[in-house]
C-alpha cells in the first residue's frame, strides 16, 4: 500500500533508521529539508512521481520531526503530506491510514490483545476505491487525501484485473491496491523496482493503452461493509473474481506465525512488489465511523530497510599505497539491517567530484552483499557548501611518497602497512597502528628508517612497554632474513609472475621497457610500469639502503 496511507503517523514514530541525537549541522537544514519533503509530497500525490523510495521518504519525515523537536522549530504551517492530493470525488468510505509497528516485540504485543487476525503482503501500489451499483462498476476513485480523490473510472474500465460486472446485482464499495504485475518477484533480492511509481504514472495519464492496462493488477484489502467473518469476505471476493485477496491471506495466532509469513513473502516469488505485511483484525468499526487516520484493527510491519538516509558530517580523503585517492564520508550513525553505519566510501575521487558531496549533505546508503556499506546517491544538499582540502591526484601515484613529505603521511603509512602485512614481509605484531605510533614519535620519516631502530629509541615512546619493544625489535630483525622475492613485493613492485622477477636487483634494474615487453606474459602497460619502478630514483635509493643493510639480492 502507498506511503500516503501511513504519512499521518510518521512524526510520532521512533527513529528506527538511525541513532542520531541533535547534530549541530541540523539547525540550518530544517527549512531546506521541510521544503524538499513538501516537493516530494506534491510530486507524489499530484503528479504520481516518486524520486525517492518510500523508506527514504519515511526517514526524511521522521528526521524532520526529530530536528524540529531538537531545536524547538515548529512548522510554519500545518504539515499535511496530502495537501496537493485532494481530489473532487468523495469516497463513500474514507481511506484509513496504517500505523507501522517496529519489530517483533511491538507486533507480538499488538497480537496479544486481539483475536481472529489475518496477515497479507503490504502491496506496493496505488490505493483506490471501487464503487459498484447493481453489480456494475460505476466509479474508481484515487485515494487522494483519503476523503476526496480523482476520478479514474475511464482507465478502470480498460483494466482486465478490475471486475467490471459482478455476478450479483448488488451495491458494493471496495478498497484496494492497483499494482504493476511482476514475474516471480522476490522482494529481498530485487527491491521495489519503482513499480508503484509506474502504476501511479500510468493512472495519471489521460489515456491508458491496452498493453499498459493489462500490466496492472488489483489487490482488494478492504470491504468496509462486508461480512464480519474474514473467511467469508475472502471467499466472496474470490467468487467475484478478486482472487489475490484469498490467495495471499493467512490466519495468524501468534508472533511466530506472523514472523513466518513475513519472512516467507519477503524471500519467495510474488506477482507484485511489497514493502512489508499488514495485520488485519476481523473485528472492526462500522464503515461509517472510519476516519482518515490509523485504525485500531490494522497495522503494518515493514520489511527491513534496504536503504538509509545518512547525514554527512565530514569528508576525508584516504590515500592508498599506490596513490589512489578514496573519499570517505563520516556519517551521523545510522542503523541499517541491524548494523550501525558511521562511514562509507565514495568509491573514487572522480565519483566524489561528480556527486560533489560536502558536510551537511544527506545521502542514501545501502549494504552490498549485506555487509559492506555502499553509497547510492545524494538525496539533499546542504545549502552551505563547505570548502574541503581536496588532494591533487597529480601529486599521488605508484611512485610518490617514499618520504614523510607534506601531504604524504597517508600514503607512506599505507606503504609501511603493506610492507609488514602478509602480502609483504609478513612481520608479526606490526600493523598500521604500530607504524603510526613510530611516525608520530618522530622515529620514521622515510620508508626504511625502521631498519636502524634500536631499543633506546623505542624506550622514549610513551606507553610502549618493554614487552612491546622487544616484540617489535624481534619482528624488525626478522625482516632482514626475508628472501629477495618477498622484499620485492614489500617494496610494491608492479604485479608480475615470480619467474619474471628472477635474478637480483642489478639484473632487474638493467631491463628497459623493451626488455620487459620481450618476456612472455608481460604486455605494454605492465612493461612500462616495471621499467618505471626499477628506474625510479627513490626506489634505487631504497635498493642501495637495502644493499648496505645486507639484504639478500640487493
Amino acid at each position: 500500500m502507498m506511503r500516503l496511507q501511513i504519512a499521518f503517523l510518521l512524526a510520532a514514530l521512533p527513529y528506527w533508521a538511525w541513532a542520531e541525537d541533535c547534530p549541530d549541522e541540523a539547525r540550518t537544514q530544517i527549512a531546506p529539508l521541510a521544503e524538499q519533503v513538501r516537493l516530494w509530497d506534491d510530486g507524489y500525490h499530484r503528479l504520481g512521481q516518486s524520486p525517492v523510495s518510500d523508506e527514504l521518504y519515511d526517514q526524511a519525515r521522521q528526521r524532520l520531526a526529530h530536528w524540529r523537536q531538537c531545536f524547538s522549530h515548529p512548522a510554519t504551517e500545518p504539515d499535511n503530506p496530502l495537501a496537493s492530493a485532494r481530489g473532487t470525488l468523495p469516497h463513500p468510505v474514507v481511506h484509513t491510514g496504517l500505523e507501522k509497528l517496529l519489530g517483533e516485540q511491538a507486533v507480538g504485543a499488538w497480537l496479544d490483545t486481539r483475536q481472529d487476525v489475518w496477515i497479507q503482503p503490504k502491496v506496493d501500489g496505488v490505493a483506490v476505491t471501487l464503487v459498484y451499483r447493481q453489480g456494475q462498476l460505476k466509479q474508481m476513485i484515487s485515494r487522494g487525501d483519503g476523503a476526496l480523490g480523482q476520478d479514474w473510472s475511464a482507465s478502470a474500465r480498460k483494466i482486465p484485473a478490475v471486475v467490471q460486472q459482478l455476478p450479483e446485482p448488488i451495491d458494493l464499495v471496495l478498497q484496494g491496491e492497483l499494482y504493476w504485475r511482476l514475474d516471480d518477484h522476490v522482494q529481498s533480492a530485487r527491491g521495489g523496482l519503482n513499480a508503484r511509481s509506474k502504476v501511479a504514472g500510468l493512472m495519471n495519464r489521460r489515456q491508458l493503452s491496452d498493453s499498459d492496462a493489462a500490466g496492472i493488477g488489483l489487490f482488494v484489502w478492504a470491504w468496509p461493509n462486508g461480512p464480519a467473518a474474514f473467511t467469508e469476505r475472502l471467499a466472496t471476493l474470490a467468487r467475484w473474481g478478486f482472487t489475490d485477496s484469498q490467495r495471499y491471506s493467512q490466519p495468524v495466532q501468534n508472533i511466530a506465525a506472523a514472523v513466518h509469513w513475513r519472512t516467507y513473502w519477503y524471500n519467495h516469488p510474488l506477482p507484485f512488489a511489497s514493502d512489508g505485511v499488514v495485520l488485519h483484525q476481523a473485528l472492526r468499526a462500522p464503515a461509517e465511523r472510519w476516519q482518515v487516520s490509523a485504525p485500531y484493527w490494522a497495522v503494518a510491519w515493514k520489511y527491513p530497510a534496504s536503504n538509509a538516509l545518512a547525514l554527512v558530517r565530514k569528508v576525508q580523503f584516504k590515500i592508498g599505497r599506490t596513490g589512489r585517492i578514496t573519499p570517505i564520508l563520516e556519517l551521523e550513525p545510522v542503523r541499517l539491517d541491524d548494523r550501525q553505519i558511521s562511514r562509507v566510501s565514495a568509491g573514487s575521487l572522480k565519483r566524489w567530484q561528480a556527486l560533489d558531496i560536502r558536510p551537511g549533505d544527506q545521502v542514501s546508503i545501502s549494504l552490498a552483499g549485506q555487509v559492506i556499506p555502499r553509497l547510492n546517491q545524494v538525496i539533499l544538499r546542504n545549502t552551505t557548501r563547505v570548502d574541503l582540502p581536496v588532494p591533487d591526484p597529480r601529486d599521488f601515484h605508484a611512485l610518490s611518497c617514499w618520504q614523510l613529505d607534506p601531504g604524504c603521511e597517508e600514503q607512506l603509512l599505507a606503504r609501511l602497512t603493506w610492507l609488514s602485512g602478509d602480502q609483504g614481509l609478513a612481520l608479526p605484531h606490526i600493523g598500521r597502528e604500530t607504524w603510526n605510533i613510530l611516525i608520530q614519535a618522530g622515529l620514521i620519516a622515510g620508508f626504511l628508517d625502521w631498519l636502524t631502530l634500536d631499543a633506546a629509541e623505542l624506550a622514549n615512546i610513551d606507553g610502549f612497554g618493554e614487552r612491546s619493544r622487544t616484540r617489535l625489535l624481534d619482528s624488525l630483525h626478522r625482516a632482514r632474513q626475508r628472501p629477495f622475492a618477498q622484499w620485492l613485493k614489500a617494496l610494491g613492485v608492479p604485479p608480475a609472475a615470480r619467474s619474471h622477477l628472477e635474478g637480483n636487483w642489478q639484473t632487474l634494474v638493467a631491463r628497459d621497457t623493451q626488455a620487459w615487453l620481450a618476456i612472455d606474459g608481460i604486455g605494454p602497460g605492465r612493461a612500462a610500469q616495471l621499467s618505471a619502478f626499477f628506474r625510479d630514483p627513490h626506489v634505487q635509493t631504497l635498493a642501495e639502503t637495502l644493499r648496505v643493510a645486507g639484504i639478500d639480492g640487493f
